[in-house]
């Protein structure tokens, strides 16, 4: 036991670059090792997400998965991570993938489980589910205590589900057409989302741009300004050291004086 809490406070001690909450003694940053085994959960639980609303309990029952691991880790904790992670992974959306991976360590992660997702509703899809699974996703998809970012692949198809309760079932050529749709509908919502998505990247490279630009101009402020404090020391310099050989020449050309007239007064 004292050797797997020294590993455990091992690991609480390598935050992971992807970690995106603040780190504090209450909040302790997420190792490498335990957000692996955090998605692990996510990931077996993913389908109870999608067809239960009571999404609260579902977090208590990874937080205290999480627990018989060896990680203490409340229910909003877990809630928190997920969407942290979500959010950094479709920033990753108008990068290419092996950009991404080495951007983001946990990438392939969440997208074997969207991936996943996606493949079991398509699957229900075509075995025609019937209103019974649409009107859970959409209660689902609807419920306050699911997060925005969770749901957004489900809310692509809640549209085209509520349209398929109200026409009915049409045989094979009308799963195949809703396949068809859904796959467009899906495709259409990932290129909004890329464009959004480089929208705000374009925007925050020229706001970067901007303020390197800026700084650029005050470093050059700066530096014209020291060089021409330098430029007036140095004159001032240059003055000073005239002023003294003059006032040495002057000071020579007396002290010569005075010896050629003590010398004069000698010979006298």
């Amino acid at each position: 036991m004292e050797g797997h809490h020294h590993r455990h406070h091992h690991l609480q001690n390598h935050p992971v670059s992807a970690n995106v909450e603040a780190a504090s003694d209450r909040f302790p940053q997420w190792s490498l090792q335990e957000t692996k085994e955090f998605l692990s959960i996510r990931a077996e639980l993913d389908q109870s997400f999608m067809e239960t609303k009571r999404n609260k309990l579902l977090w208590e029952v990874i937080s205290t998965r999480m627990r018989d691991k060896g990680y203490n880790r409340s229910a909003e904790q877990c809630k928190c991570k997920w969407k942290n992670l979500v959010t950094r992974y479709k920033g990753c959306g108008t990068i290419e993938a092996e950009a991404a991976r080495q951007q983001f360590p946990f990438y392939d992660d969440l997208q074997a489980i969207f991936t996943a997702r996606m493949q079991s509703i398509l699957c229900s899809e075509s075995e025609g589910g019937g209103g019974g699974g649409a009107t859970r996703k959409m209660s689902a998809a609807s419920d306050e205590e699911e997060d925005t970012e969770e749901n957004e692949l489900d809310d692509k198809y809640s549209v085209r589900k509520k349209k398929k309760v109200k026409i009915g079932g049409t045989g094979t050529s009308g799963g195949n057409n809703d396949i068809k749709q859904i796959l467009e509908d899906f495709m259409r919502q990932q290129l909004q989302m890329e464009m959004q998505w480089r929208e705000a990247f374009e925007s925050r490279e020229n706001e970067r741009r901007s303020k390197e630009i800026e700084w650029r101009q005050t470093m050059e402020a700066l530096e014209n300004e020291r060089m021409m404090m330098e430029r007036r020391w140095r004159e001032r310099e240059e003055q000073r050291r005239m002023r003294e050989e003059a006032r040495a020449e002057k000071r020579d050309a007396l002290i010569t004086t005075l010896l050629n007239k003590l010398r004069r007064e000698g010979q006298m």
